[in-house]
């Protein structure tokens, strides 16, 4: 970028302990005016920079020196309530409003998030707190949102403890997230790594995520919420990534994917230490369809379950979902699969009234304990997977 200032320059102290919110404002108000003169680059320098939420702007850089650490505040108004997102009708958590990510951008275009390995803590023990103590009155905040933005690119940075989702780019294209890791302890509640969301042309690649939740979940809205907004996720890469998650999933689809997802690339997965290796969640009440969806060389360690398909997820945001509402799953090729230390090969429960279909698994051998496959309401094809799956595949 032609134009550079360090968060120094409006008065930050690194010292962990005051609060350096306006600081991030003033100086992002400041480079809005270098927009149309190539962009500008906002530095952080080494040290632990405390502060509450702040919004990101179009052309601009935000780098994290080696060493630089921003610190998300642990005051809970420093983190503002925002509308809830209209393709869920209400935060995620609790009907209302949520909280606004640690850092936030709405509406941009050209935005980097980099540096030399510079950490972003969220400062998460709090919200998980709270959260299981059910004394918050609006859906926690995520680390990182950007929303109805395209051309984003997230590298070269460590993120930690997340209140909620770390990252999640929703109503969003072109975005390129690389060498990024993702940390947060296998405890901490629904700490998502990565959640695209009603976003095309998606990226992600070199990451190493180790959290509560899902390493990676692709979204699309919320039962009719989801279906009424009709913004799908579509086009994602997903490429040599690796983590471990004891209480979720490696890969996920859903269980918000009502606006749809299709088109999605993964390879080179490294999966270990997990409660799942790929899983599907939906539900009778989302809509929406999982399409086109290929997956190739993916290595699996100690995984209880290493294909969890569900369309017998719960969970709504109201009684304003239809039951009659049903997803289509179908067309989805998994080859070239490698397991060791796997609990069961497959589970997968499709409903009567709309199966699995079109499931393919080629070249899949996985050394199982407990169990192997069991099917109902699944119908594909295989060929050379061990141990032999149902009799519908």
């Amino acid at each position: 970028r032609p134009h550079s200032v360090s968060i120094t320059d409006f008065g930050a102290v690194g010292d962990g302990r005051i609060v350096n919110t306006l600081a991030f404002q003033n100086a992002i108000f400041y480079l809005k005016s270098f927009a149309d003169k190539g962009g500008a680059q906002l530095y952080v320098p080494r040290g632990r920079w405390l502060t509450g939420s702040f919004n990101l702007t179009s052309h601009l850089t935000l780098f994290l020196e080696e060493g630089a650490v921003i610190l998300g505040s642990q005051d809970l108004l420093e983190w503002p309530v925002i509308p809830a997102l209209p393709s869920y009708g209400r935060g995620r958590e609790l009907p209302g409003g949520r909280h606004i990510s640690l850092i936030h951008g709405k509406n941009m275009v050209d935005v980097v998030i980099t540096g030399a390995n510079g950490t972003i803590d969220g400062q998460g023990s709090v919200w998980w707190d709270w959260f299981h103590n059910k004394t918050l009155d609006f859906t926690r905040g995520h680390l990182v949102e950007l929303i109805d933005s395209r051309h984003i690119t997230i590298s070269n940075v460590t993120f930690k403890n997340s209140p909620f989702w770390t990252i999640h780019p929703v109503y969003c294209s072109d975005v390129l997230i690389q060498d990024v890791t993702i940390l947060a302890p296998p405890y901490a509640p629904n700490i998502d790594g990565i959640d695209p969301d009603s976003s095309s042309n998606v990226c992600i690649r070199d990451c190493y995520i180790s959290t509560g939740d899902d390493l990676i979940s692709i979204k699309s809205g919320w039962d009719e919420h989801g279906i009424n907004y009709g913004m799908p996720s579509t086009n994602v890469c997903i490429h040599n990534v690796s983590g471990q998650s004891p209480t979720s999933a490696g890969i996920a689809f859903g269980s918000e994917m009502s606006g749809g997802i299709s088109d999605v690339f993964i390879k080179s997965v490294r999966v270990a230490n997990s409660r799942s290796g790929i899983r599907i969640k939906t539900g009778a009440g989302r809509g929406g369809y999982i399409t086109n969806i290929s997956i190739s060389d993916l290595q699996l360690e100690n995984v209880s379950v290493a294909f969890d398909f569900t369309a017998l997820y719960g969970g709504h945001p109201d009684d304003g979902y239809d039951p009659r509402a049903l997803p289509v799953i179908r067309g989805i090729s998994i080859r070239d699969v490698v397991g060791h230390e796997i609990g069961w090969a497959g589970c997968m429960a499709g409903l009567e009234e709309a199966p699995f279909r079109d499931l393919c698994f080629a070249n899949v051998s996985l050394s199982v304990g407990a169990g192997a496959w069991n099917c109902s309401n699944t119908y594909g094809f295989s060929e050379r997977v061990v141990p032999s799956p149902c009799l519908e595949l």
